[in-house]
């Protein structure tokens, strides 16, 4: 048997190498480059990495023929799905590096402050600075380098994530899951001033996400068993030859926990309310919006090219955990009192209204997926942006206010931060004009077209649920008195500034304006077989 030649089809690759060349010069940065000169070399690095990366997702796209092209062997399939998923990480990776770095430049100028108060200076005065090669300075510059390590870890953590989606074997996907979610472990325990709530936070991730990866790799181990092949189209032919054994069917299922653990559906999202509270604001909000699209869409290669031989035995399983998941998500999230841990209930009833979609099991399900994920992922991002601004009522800067009962007045003493905020829960509840009502509509009419009409009408159920909590935050800010605990908004930087108007304009437009990006869902609805 003559084995075929090893190629490398380096211009179908190029965005996913940019992405880990620009990881691994992170990281050279970090062990070779002077501490005062890291921060800018990390920041402007990870940014012109992410959007060349971007510009080679339009370039590859441009030139690609449908249905697509396997590379190395058949181990990643370039296809439009891949390309549109790649994209959209790539879009929220930008907005969390500038959110990160203008956190990070933050941190190191109250450590500023702070050593200027000791000297007599106004300790809250954006401009009060340190005396040049004071202890004061020293130590903001030690705040400031201490995290750059963000920087490599994130776009190492970017490039994993544009890797699952473009599996088209299963050992090519347990490879990219790990590169994928050890950099999240890390980031998620370097909040510095809740570091008790950060670590345990981060161990709680290590721990069920080693579990997770276990479950994960002892499928693919049953499904080599049973089929001989690791490919999915593989998989897929031998499963239409042979039947559904029990071994296969098995390792099925134990690879199903690896991927609804990644998403965060119910039962395997227990990790996710602790996880989203106790890592860094701006983390979570990259964390919950880009790996939700990387592992959403392994979900959808897996299902729709691995398994269609097995679509009698996996849709009732997801229907269950679809159903769950938007009931546990919701109800749950209606008993917040933390604003963080109510937005991470509510992107669990987000992963259920996005399994109807997958559920589907027909072009317009691929489709109106894709489209939720990219309307999804914006808002996400934004929302957490707006509560990484929210400080102590005290003027604190070292310490955010999550707590919702702390929020009453919020909007009326920062009347722009509210209806911002605001904008973004009304899309989460799928309010008409916001891009969640379109997101919505399409996933429910694609499950809808598929036979699932029960399953959506679950689904509207739980929307009208969800309207409650949401609409609650945004009475306690704007139709409740402040009282002494109302918290402070730090003005955000101008970058800052611009990625959450970013958010805010495509979370409006998605939701007025939404055939183009649903026109290119369409094209984009083709996978490769």
């Amino acid at each position: 048997m003559t084995l075929p030649t090893p190629s490398v089809e380096y211009f179908l690759l190029c965005p996913m190498l940019i992405v880990f060349g620009v990881a691994v010069v992170g990281v050279l940065v970090e062990a070779f480059v002077p501490r005062r000169f890291r921060y800018g070399t990390q920041v402007t690095l990870a940014l012109g990495g992410l959007i060349a990366a971007f510009v080679a997702v339009v370039a590859v796209s441009r030139s690609l023929a449908a249905p697509g092209r396997a590379a190395v062997l058949g181990a990643v399939a370039i296809d439009r799905p891949t390309l549109f998923l790649q994209g959209t990480v790539l879009l929220v990776a930008v907005l969390a590096v500038i959110l990160v770095a203008e956190r990070t430049q933050a941190k190191a100028e109250s450590k500023v402050s702070v050593g200027a108060a000791s000297a007599g200076l106004d300790s809250f005065t954006p401009q009060a600075s340190a005396v040049p090669g004071s202890d004061a300075e020293r130590e903001a510059r030690r705040a400031g380098a201490a995290q750059t390590e963000l920087f490599p870890l994130l776009t190492l953590s970017v490039g994993g994530m544009m890797v699952f989606p473009a599996s088209n074997d299963l050992l090519t996907m347990f490879v990219a899951l790990e590169v994928l979610s050890l950099p999240l472990y890390l980031m998620c325990g370097l909040a510095r001033h809740r570091r008790l709530l950060s670590q345990e936070a981060a161990m709680k991730y290590f721990l069920l996400g080693a579990f997770s990866s276990a479950f994960f790799l002892y499928g693919v181990a049953l499904i080599y068993g049973a089929t001989g092949t690791l490919l999915l189209s593989g998989v897929r032919d031998a499963l239409a030859a042979h039947g559904d054994s029990s071994m296969a069917l098995i390792g099925v299922a134990l690879l199903s926990v690896g991927l609804l653990f990644k998403v965060g559906a119910v039962p395997f999202h227990s990790w996710i309310p602790d996880v989203y509270q106790g890592a860094p604001t701006p983390i979570t909000g990259f964390m919950a919006a880009a790996t939700k699209v990387a592992a959403f869409g392994a979900l959808l290669r897996v299902v729709y090219v691995a398994l269609p031989p097995l679509h009698d035995q996996w849709r009732p399983v997801l229907w269950t955990i679809s159903i769950l998941t938007m009931a546990v998500g919701t109800i749950t999230a209606v008993n917040q009192t933390d604003v963080k841990r109510m937005l991470a209930y509510s992107s669990v009833a987000h992963v259920g209204f996005i399994l109807t979609g997958v559920i589907a099991d027909n072009t317009a399900g691929l489709s109106a997926t894709l489209f939720y994920l990219v309307a999804y992922s914006f808002s996400t991002v934004g929302a957490f942006a707006i509560v990484s601004l929210i400080r102590n009522a005290d003027g604190s800067e070292l310490s955010e206010d999550a707590t919702l009962s702390h929020w009453a007045g919020l909007g009326q003493r920062s009347p722009i931060v509210g209806v911002m905020f605001s904008m973004f829960l009304l899309a989460f509840a799928g309010i008409p004009l916001t891009s969640g009502f379109v997101s919505k509509l399409a996933v429910f009419k694609a499950a809808a077209q598929g036979g699932a009409a029960p399953l959506v009408i679950v689904g509207v159920v739980a929307s009208g649920i969800a309207a409650y909590f949401y609409v609650r935050v945004i009475v306690s800010m704007f139709f409740t008195e402040a009282t002494d605990e109302t918290p402070q908004v730090v003005a955000p930087g101008i970058l800052s500034k611009a990625a959450i108007a970013v958010c805010a304009l495509v979370t409006v437009l998605l939701g007025i304006f939404p055939q183009p990006l649903l026109d290119l869902a369409d094209q984009a609805a083709q996978l490769l077989r």
